[in-house]
């Protein structure tokens, strides 16, 4: 899942072109209406009610519903969630058990994941995870240890040893990897890190699965750089900043594998107060949305001079409480929403032409709730 420039790859990129076209419905088809498809939720095991994990829902790509059908035992806290290229296997974090580790479910059954096997992910606190676009890979992000791993991936789907381990610094804080996935090229891995206050770009030599540093790009000390999106047109990506409230808009180059730091905005209207936390991002040709914990709401920016610029538009309240991830639907009519500390995944409408977002069409509950991958 690059957390979502919306084709679910792009997290960028981890779906091959060619493999969610066979595996995913078209936007014609979604609006067609009666076909369902599996949608999967991962969640925390320490909120009041605990999260189950990880949970499976259908997906109604008619009326955007979702209905929780089962849980699947054995898959704590999956607090990301990232799909093979041909969408046969599922990876997820299990971010808060001991040491940190990542786990492989077959999906030949959709609607019955079943699990492949499970591995450490070498470093505490597996926040997010990705798979390379050449299906080979599995790169994972450790929070606690502020580390990249990576794991050579199987035939069968299954995670293999890891074949490197990078580890950042920072002067000032603790690093904390928070994101890692490759860009829309697939040419590099991108890392950005909360503590480090820096993106760092990687070559991966895909014979080894070894990382060499390509770029490290410092931002403003205290930003808390934490998930970034790249722009449809490969040469933008937008960087969300967990502590400062902000979204960054940054060059890329990707004949270079290098990143230029260009002006900043705030996620909230001006006269806003208390404390605030963005946690996801989603972007579109012309839309950008991200998620305001403590301010509980979607902030709304418009893209424009062709990537260079973001403006506010304008939030939406999402209708539950810590709303950490958020997702479009393939036919993007709908925004979901994972409402972590009130247990709900809300669903917003999207008007296609302007990009706004209505109030909350109906609300699910799932106790814990993180992450949404459809």
């Amino acid at each position: 899942m690059w957390t979502n420039t919306l084709n679910r790859r792009t997290l960028l990129a981890s779906l091959g072109a060619a493999g969610a076209a066979a595996a995913l419905p078209t936007a014609a088809a979604a609006r067609a209406g009666g076909e369902h498809r599996p949608a999967y939720l991962g969640s925390f095991s320490w909120t009041d009610p605990p999260g189950r994990g990880f949970d499976v829902a259908s997906h109604d790509l008619s009326s955007g519903q979702l209905h929780p059908i089962r849980s699947v035992e054995g898959v704590p806290d999956a607090s990301w969630l990232a799909f093979s290229p041909d969408r046969h296997v599922l990876y997820t974090t299990n971010e808060l058990v001991p040491n940190g580790s990542v786990t492989a479910l077959s999906l030949r059954d959709p609607r019955n994941p079943r699990i492949i096997n499970t591995r450490s992910s070498r470093g505490a606190g597996p926040t997010h995870l990705s798979v390379h676009p050449s299906g080979r890979f599995l790169l994972t992000a450790n929070y606690t240890d502020g580390t990249v791993a990576v794991h050579r991936l199987e035939v069968d789907g299954s995670i293999g040893e890891s074949t490197d381990l990078v580890r950042h610094t920072s002067e000032l804080r603790a690093p904390h990897a928070h994101q890692v996935g490759t860009d829309p090229s697939g040419r590099w891995v991108v890392a950005v890190d909360l503590g480090a206050d820096a993106v760092f770009t990687y070559r991966l030599d895909t014979e080894s699965g070894e990382l060499r540093r390509n770029q490290r790009l410092s931002t403003p000390a205290g930003s808390g750089p934490r998930h970034l999106a790249f722009h449809p047109d490969g040469r933008h990506a937008y960087l969300l900043n967990e502590l400062a409230s902000t979204v960054t808009v940054l060059r890329w180059d990707a004949a270079s594998g290098t990143f230029e730091l260009g002006d900043s905005v705030s996620t909230r209207p001006p006269g806003a107060v208390g404390e605030n936390y963005p946690a996801e991002i989603v972007v579109t040709r012309d839309d950008c949305y991200v998620t305001n914990r403590g301010d509980n709401t979607i902030a709304h920016f418009k893209v424009s001079g062709r990537g260079r610029r973001l403006h506010l538009t304008g939030t939406s309240d999402t209708g539950g409480d810590w709303p950490r991830h958020c997702t479009l639907d393939l036919s993007r009519r709908w925004l979901y929403v994972a409402n972590q500390n009130s247990g709900t995944v809300t669903r917003m409408s999207r008007d296609s032409v302007t990009g706004s977002l209505s109030p909350v069409v109906d609300t699910v509950e799932v106790p814990g709730v993180v992450v949404v991958a459809l």
